[in-house]
């Protein structure tokens, strides 16, 4: 049986790239910068230069302390529409080298190049591999890391290896040849396999448990016994590099979500609303974007006390329309508000139950509601159901906004 070859392509610094990219005369000529918000705002860090990590600035960290650690860098929004239209292209470049190219994120794709040695003779593997890249970056300017082997758990784990930072000192590919997938594996920590969460690795720790070569020196009945039947052999195929799971071209999206850390706490729930507005408007966009519709719209909150909390509701019929997401997520937030009014620190929405979008419709603007649609009345707070002419004045906004950029047209409220 011929081995499968899957690759796993990994965008290096993505957002940090892009941001160079749509910003050539600032974000562009700063060696040290910060992806993910303004200075002075409450956000976190999406991602950083290179240059930036060597401080110890890292994912997630609030900015203020990557602030602390390097007081140099330059800090700026993360280009979202940039950065959804480099992922598109991307994307594209990858499906004319093989049709089974599944998005792992807006910024790592899986591929599966099982059965096109014959297509690619007499070039190896890792020159495929290299033109690849080569051919992305050409493209889209932006360079990848590229770790290929014969499951996506080997292809993860050698991208890893493959990425041209300090202290892993790639050089943009890392395969792992067929049979060789046990002495890679011995060579990594168990906090770098995938579903080896933080509690896991507390667990394993505790058990004196941190390196692949721990497990596998452990006799399976005892690490049954400590760990489970289950999480025991899981965790021995994987220090194994045993992982079947198949690459899933176009795997559909579970749901679309935005939300935002206000640079204050904001109590007035007009302002927030207004904000959530914004922010169930890129998702609708996002939605139309990738032709699909939501049946569940859920509203997340965190209070200035860090207490967050989340609201959703479930529709008949999917909706993907501005302003019946947005309408759906007010009423949501109406109801969160009522069970607690404390300041506001972050506001997000996320929509799932994701369908492939109903036909467009042809029809006037300002058609009367279909029968047994509900009308919108703020005084009775009644949720409308989403109407046909909601949708093309959603697709219609879509196409100006293609035309003319994200800030063409905007809602009122």
């Amino acid at each position: 049986m011929t081995p499968r070859r899957i690759l796993l392509a990994d965008a290096d610094a993505f957002f940090v790239a892009v941001a160079r990219m749509a910003d050539p005369e600032g974000a562009g000529r700063a060696p040290l910068l910060i992806v993910g918000g303004r200075p002075n705002s409450r956000g976190v860090v999406c991602s950083a230069s290179y240059e930036t990590r060597a401080y110890g600035v890292r994912s997630a960290m609030p900015i203020a302390q990557a602030l602390r650690l390097c007081p140099d860098a330059l800090c700026v929004p993360v280009p979202r529409a940039a950065c959804t239209t480099t992922s598109r292209a991307i994307g594209a470049v990858l499906q004319r080298f093989t049709p089974v190219v599944q998005a792992a994120s807006i910024d790592e794709w899986y591929l599966d190049l099982s059965g096109t040695e014959a297509l690619y003779a007499p070039e190896s593997f890792e020159q495929t591999a290299q033109r690849i890249r080569a051919t992305v970056h050409h493209e889209t300017g932006i360079w990848l890391s590229l770790g290929g082997g014969t499951s996506k758990l080997i292809a993860k784990l050698a991208a890893e290896k493959a990425k041209p930072r300090a202290g892993v000192g790639g050089h943009g590919v890392h395969l792992v040849p067929e049979g060789d997938e046990a002495t890679f594996m011995r060579g990594c920590a168990l906090a770098e396999i995938p579903g080896v969460g933080p509690k896991l690795q507390t667990k394993l720790a505790s058990l004196g448990l941190e390196r692949v070569p721990d497990v596998l020196a452990v006799d399976p009945r005892t690490l049954t016994r400590w760990l489970g039947a289950r999480p025991a052999a899981w965790l021995r195929e994987r220090c194994l590099g045993r992982h079947e799971a198949p690459v899933e071209g176009r795997a559909p999206a579970k749901q679309v979500s935005r939300e935002t850390t206000f640079d204050r706490d904001i109590r007035d729930v007009r302002a927030i609303a207004v904000t959530l507005r914004s922010l169930a408007a890129r998702v609708a966009s996002e939605l139309r974007t990738e032709r699909l519709a939501a049946r569940t719209v859920t509203v997340k909150i965190k209070d200035a006390d860090f207490t967050t909390r989340l609201a959703s509701t479930t529709v008949a019929d999917a909706v993907e329309s501005d302003r019946a997401i947005a309408d759906l997520a007010i009423t949501l937030l109406a109801r969160l508000r009522k069970a607690r009014t404390v300041p506001a620190r972050l506001i997000g929405v996320s929509c799932g139950g994701l369908v492939p979008r109903p036909d467009a419709e042809q029809l006037g603007l300002f058609a009367p509601p279909a029968r047994g649609q509900v009308v919108p009345d703020a005084a009775t707070a009644a949720v409308p159901a989403e109407r046909p002419e909601d949708r093309a004045v959603s697709r219609a906004v879509d196409r100006v906004r293609e035309r003319f950029g994200n800030d063409a047209i905007r809602y009122g409220v």
